[in-house]
């Protein structure tokens, strides 16, 4: 704060105590939001809100086809038997348009925009509000606790956000060809039609935030602990030395680790919402369903591709965020812990 004690040096040189108390930085509690480079006005939380619309939106709708393609190994894998035989086989039989291999872009942009804004920008709003509610000490001490409750947090209300969409995507993705709309307004139409038995619109909501609360705390906690480590370990430093090039791919980096963690970890759940948007699982459980693929194909089913599908998305995600970020004047996200403890 500023002294008060270039104007009234008589009163420093009296009490000083008078002085520190007077001087507002000092009486005021310690704030998470203006405890790091940049501070967390509500200016930077909604430059955050929409890099997150960038982030995911721009993500999985880029990756769309693969999407199709991933669907469809999982709830036909007797005739998608792998990424790029399932590419020729939606190519041939439905082909290269919005009606073939982009069929769903549009839910997918949509529901993954709205994802994205909360996922993202409210994850920085809950770890000001936890490391507040925890007090300075604890929030350095327990920051990997602090990540998890605001990253599982804002993936709470995000699969609120996107659940809609994504119930809209998968059928439209998973139903075989001439048996669904693949137009964006038929589609919702007819899904809203045929509530009853699709559960639309927060059906899936469960199975949702099942996949995705565990995924998006693995994601964030997993980004956040190997960004500190990179800049306390490799890139030692200080970040502002370094370009923002390198900062980014620091960033990029991160995120493909956490990436690839993530896609072991989710895999059996993101097998299972798969299937349940099949014709022939309609109104059964997930027990049921569960059992029936058998352990193995749960974990195993599609794996390898959605590791490396994940590990770059992941990577690319938190590229665009910090990318937004940085062209913002924000700086890139994590590691803010890493200069204390050298």
């Amino acid at each position: 704060g500023a002294m008060l004690g270039a104007a009234a040096p008589s009163l420093m040189a009296s009490n000083p105590a008078a002085v520190m108390a007077a001087s507002p930085a000092e009486t005021k509690e310690w704030n998470s939001r203006y405890a790091g480079r940049i501070p967390h006005t509500n200016s930077y939380y909604a430059k955050c809100l929409f890099g997150g619309v960038l982030a995911c939106g721009v993500t999985h709708t880029a990756v769309c086809p693969l999407d199709v393609v991933k669907c469809n190994m999982q709830t036909n894998p007797q005739k998608f038997k792998g990424l790029l035989p399932g590419l020729r086989i939606v190519l041939a039989e439905e082909g290269a348009g919005t009606t073939g291999i982009w069929k769903g872009y549009l839910p997918t942009a949509i529901g993954y925009s709205m994802q994205g804004m909360f996922k993202f920008g409210l994850n920085e709003i809950f770890k000001d509000f936890y490391s507040n509610l925890a007090g300075e000490e604890s929030a350095t001490a327990w920051r990997g606790i602090i990540w998890a409750l605001a990253s599982g947090s804002a993936e709470f209300f995000a699969d609120i956000a996107l659940c809609p969409m994504e119930m809209v995507k998968v059928k439209v993705q998973t139903s075989p060809p001439g048996t669904f709309p693949t137009q964006f307004g038929e589609a919702l139409a007819t899904m809203q039609a045929t509530a009853a038995e699709t559960r639309f619109p927060f059906g899936s909501l469960a199975p949702l935030w099942s996949r995705q609360i565990p995924y998006t705390i693995a994601k964030f906690v997993g980004f956040e602990f190997v960004v500190e480590n990179l800049y306390r370990h490799v890139f030692t430093s200080d970040r502002s030395t370094y370009s923002k090039g390198t900062q980014l791919g620091i960033t990029f980096m991160s995120g493909y680790i956490a990436g690839v963690f993530c896609a072991l970890i989710s895999q059996p759940a993101d097998n299972l919402v798969s299937q349940m948007g099949k014709a022939s699982n309609a109104g059964r459980g997930f027990g049921e369903i569960a059992s029936e693929i058998g352990i193995k194909n749960l974990f195993m089913q599609g794996l390898g591709t959605r590791i490396i599908m994940i590990g770059t998305l992941t990577g690319l995600q938190w590229w665009i965020y910090d990318t937004w970020k940085t062209a913002m004047g924000l700086g890139t996200t994590g590691g803010d812990a890493a200069k204390k403890k050298k």
